[in-house]
């Protein structure tokens, strides 16, 4: 056999079998079972992918979020302030157990990356003063949609005071909702959503600053405080009230009734009538009669007299009959 003819050989002859590394190996074949159930994991990766891009784009999975990324709602529905108690017990309830329900938020259309709350402030601003991030729920809402949902949340909790509703309605009107939209975001009827916004607008700003949210003073009374404001002279005694500096001392329905005595005409105040003084053979003063537009008062000094205020007390059937004995002999 030529040369040649040998090169040609043993190019192409198969040499001796050689081991290959572990990683080398060739992989086993794969049956077409395996492949088409690793095909389905794949496929059910992908729609749950898909599911829950959904959620997130629709607001429906909560998100984790910095409290220092979310502003106010711009149509802010209640005051700002706060009780003090109550929010600390929010917060030690939010430290102590989470956050359990999720607040709502949208994207703040006038600044990117960052969000504007429409209901759940109390429970962000109590997360920002632990320092723990919020879970909300992301959802684009219009202008209107926004007002709707902070309306469904506080109509649940029924937590706003009287003027904070009737602000919250004047402040929509102002920025150009109709008035079925107030009606919607406050539960209410057309002819209430006119005097809510009446009364906001009859009491001045810095009036209802000074009063605050006046949990327990309803429609009729601060309708009387509105009629009030309206005559002369009764604005100016409010405010000369408000900077008396006695108001910081008060809660705000104590304000909401100081203010609205200020304001009241002076002819229409009750007149003290001077207190009615009792004295012994001694001349020492026993007790005084004052007398309200609603009660007479009898004081007896406590540190000379405290028995005889017993005494007194024990008396007082007996001396009833008498005084009723002697009108009837009158008749």
């Amino acid at each position: 056999m030529s040369k040649r003819t040998q090169s040609i050989r043993s190019m192409f002859s198969v040499g001796p079998e050689e081991t290959l590394s572990a990683d080398n190996k060739a992989l086993p074949r794969v049956t077409s079972g395996a492949v088409r159930s690793l095909k389905e994991t794949f496929s059910e990766a992908e729609r749950d992918y898909q599911l829950l891009r959904d959620q997130l784009a629709s607001g429906s999975v909560a998100l984790r979020l910095d409290t220092a990324l979310i502003d106010p709602s711009p149509f802010a529905d209640r005051f700002d302030e706060d009780d003090a108690q109550s929010f600390e017990m929010l917060k030690q309830s939010l430290s102590s157990h989470g956050q359990e329900v999720p607040i709502l938020v949208r994207e703040n259309p006038q600044a990117a990356g960052r969000y504007q709350c429409a209901y759940g402030h109390r429970r962000l601003r109590a997360l920002a003063a632990l320092g723990l991030p919020v879970n909300a729920y992301v959802r684009p809402l219009s202008d209107q949609e926004l007002v709707l949902a902070q309306g469904i949340e506080n109509s649940a909790r029924e937590d706003l005071s009287f003027i904070e509703r009737a602000v919250f309605a004047m402040k929509l009107e102002d920025q150009g909702f109709q008035r079925t939209v107030i009606q919607s975001a406050l539960s209410v009827d057309r002819a209430e959503v006119s005097k809510l916004v009446a009364v906001a607008r009859a009491v001045p700003a810095d009036i209802v600053a000074a009063i605050g949210r006046a949990p327990r003073i309803g429609r009729g009374r601060w309708q009387a405080l509105a009629d009030l404001l309206q005559h002369d002279g009764a604005q100016q005694r409010a405010r000369k009230a408000i900077n008396a500096g006695r108001l910081s001392t008060l809660v705000s329905d104590e304000r909401f009734g100081a203010i609205l005595g200020a304001a009241k005409p002076i002819s229409d105040l009750p007149r003290k009538t001077p207190a009615h003084v009792a004295h012994s053979d001694e001349g020492r003063e026993i007790a005084r009669l004052t007398r309200s537009t609603r009660h007479c008062r009898i004081q007896i000094d406590r540190a000379q007299d405290d028995a005889f205020a017993d005494f007194v007390m024990r008396k007082l059937p007996e001396l009833y009959s008498d005084y009723a004995s002697e009108r009837s002999s009158e008749e």
